[in-house]
């Protein structure tokens, strides 16, 4: 009970530290938040396709989709690599290791301190959303919001830990970031952010299921607006990936110590 209660205050303190330290950038806050209103762009182009041509979703539909991406991406953004790089680069690493706590529980304080630093700012922008598009609103089931929540925490986890596996090549490049501004144009795109995945041929529908795009934006995305999901799958494929980047990131986090130390650090 003891060595409970200690994680638990310990926990507690990170994150009421984090948060804190967020809460002072405000400003920007509200900035990062507008930066993440790509979804609402993209929304009014396919709002208008959808009138003029096809598709399985109607225009209130494609609304209603976008903007659930958009509170998606919200609460999964991810920026660990950055910070982990710069920590490499500047050898701030080595004062972390001198603690007895693994680096990760930093980065990961940090990001969920933020999201409650941010979530006064989503709520605000969605309350004015809704006062300008009345006939957008929806209120999801018990079910979908139970799960599409679990969903979104899913995708958080493993888009952190995708990001966090790829930050390891810090140890051996200075350049570790530009893997993920490779990977974020793919996931743009193969993710459901450009697009919900249902208007791509069922070729490419196929084969994304076995990847770990559908599962960062989509299928919570998809649970929340109601679009029909296999929610066993994607639950099962979500952990699966995530399970498998975490043992890389652990194999790669041992290696890369060893180089480490060996720079001298």
């Amino acid at each position: 009970m003891g060595a409970w209660g200690s994680g638990v205050r310990r926990v507690s303190t990170l994150l009421s530290v984090y948060y804190a330290y967020m809460v002072e950038y405000r400003a920007e806050l509200v900035l990062w938040v507008l930066a993440g209103s790509l979804p609402l762009i993209l929304m009014g182009v396919w709002y208008q396709a959808a009138e003029s041509g096809q598709f399985e979703l109607s225009g209130l539909e494609f609304i209603r989709y976008f903007l659930s991406v958009f509170l998606v991406r919200q609460f999964t953004m991810v920026w660990v690599i950055w910070d982990f790089e710069r920590e490499i680069n500047e050898g701030k690493l080595s004062l972390r290791l001198l603690q007895p706590l693994d680096p990760v529980w930093h980065h990961l304080a940090s990001h969920v301190g933020e999201r409650g630093a941010r979530l006064p700012f989503v709520i605000g922008l969605m309350v004015v959303f809704f006062a300008l598009y009345p006939q957008a609103f929806w209120i999801p089931t018990v079910a979908q919001v139970v799960a599409g929540s679990g969903a979104v925490i899913l995708a958080f986890a493993l888009r952190f830990a995708i990001q966090y596996t790829f930050a390891m090549m810090a140890f051996w490049s200075e350049r570790a970031a530009a893997l993920e501004q490779a990977w974020f144009l793919v996931y743009l795109f193969l993710s459901g952010v450009a697009a919900p995945l249902t208007v791509m041929p069922e070729g490419i529908q196929a084969f994304l299921v076995w990847t770990p795009f559908p599962y960062l934006i989509y299928f919570p995305a998809a649970i929340w607006m109601g679009i029909p999901v296999n929610w066993g799958q994607g639950f099962g494929m979500g952990f699966l990936w995530l399970s498998g980047s975490w043992l890389l990131n652990r194999w790669l986090w041992r290696q890369g110590l060893k180089q480490y130390s060996g720079m001298g650090a």
